[in-house]
């Protein structure tokens, strides 16, 4: 579900490193908020990351 429908952007994995450098699994998830948005004239809700929204790529409605 959270992905940006403008840039694809998603979740990203990795590790955890403790300060004994064990490792275990860990997710970023990106910051992505739903939006009403202006498509083709109407308006319509989507998922849209916040830099996409910073940057202008979508109208707001």
């Amino acid at each position: 579900m959270a992905v940006c429908a403008i840039c694809g952007k998603g979740a990203h994995f990795g590790n955890n490193v403790s300060h004994s450098h064990r490792r275990s699994n860990r997710m970023w998830k990106s910051n992505i908020k739903r939006v009403t948005c202006k498509v083709n004239g109407s308006n319509q809700k989507m998922y849209v990351c916040t830099s996409c929204l910073r940057s202008g790529k979508v109208e707001r409605a």
